[in-house]
């Protein structure tokens, strides 16, 4: 794994030292062995980890610079991406939220375990913790599955005027952006850029789909997630 990692951090580009890839390759460990005991990834090749987890969480170091911002996984699952960009990005300070207790469960005990600060993880839904936490973030960031005129919803009312949300899709998803602007706009934001790029090593290309938070989101979102499910915007 670490010569897989090493060969696809130089080819994107990336400066990254040799403790960084060792705390790669701690969390990895740490992630199949509680993987035994509760679903937290379907993949558990290692090369195919450092593929699809590591070096696709690191594609985002390629389009921001998160030194010194406050960043927000939302719906973080196993902790892609946000565990590797605060790894690769120590300087960034992390929020990685998610709805299940058991994955928080999970990374807290990772997090203390690798000593790791500029960190948190929180149990909670992005609507309710957007209560506390509305426009207070530089970036947010989900490689969560939800359609993007979702996913905007629950992440930019939690993003601040100038700020970005970054989400993370398959390449193939033109009509669901196309299906998406309405609430982007809505919810104060522009679609700046959608940046297409090929994981190293594979023939596997995903989509960033950069964000801009222009205006302030309405104070009515995000709204209840029943709501949104049922009557997207």
């Amino acid at each position: 794994m670490k010569q897989l990692l090493q060969t696809g951090f130089s080819a994107m580009n990336l400066a990254v030292c040799d403790t960084q890839i060792e705390q790669l390759q701690d969390f990895t460990a740490r992630m199949l062995e509680t993987n035994k005991v509760m679903n937290l990834t379907r993949i558990t090749d290692p090369k195919e980890i450092a593929q699809k987890h590591l070096l696709d969480s690191a594609s985002l170091l390629q389009i921001a610079d998160f030194s010194k911002k406050r960043v927000v996984d939302i719906g973080c699952g196993a902790g892609f991406p946000g565990m590797p960009l605060r790894i690769l990005c120590p300087e960034c300070r992390l929020t990685l939220l998610d709805s299940l207790g058991k994955r928080i469960q999970f990374l807290n005990t990772c997090i203390d375990g690798m000593q790791l600060d500029n960190i948190e993880a929180v149990h909670a839904r992005a609507e309710e913790f957007a209560a506390k936490h509305r426009e207070s973030y530089d970036f947010a960031v989900s490689r969560a599955v939800a359609q993007l005129n979702v996913l905007a919803e629950l992440s930019l009312p939690l993003v601040k005027q100038g700020g970005y949300f970054i989400a993370m899709k398959s390449k193939e998803i033109d009509a669901e952006i196309d299906a998406a602007k309405h609430a982007i706009t809505v919810l104060g934001g522009e679609i700046e850029k959608i940046v297409d790029y090929t994981i190293p090593g594979t023939d596997i290309t995903h989509r960033l789909v950069v964000i801009y938070k222009k205006k302030h989101t309405p104070k009515q979102y995000p709204r209840p997630f029943r709501k949104i499910s049922a009557h997207a915007l």
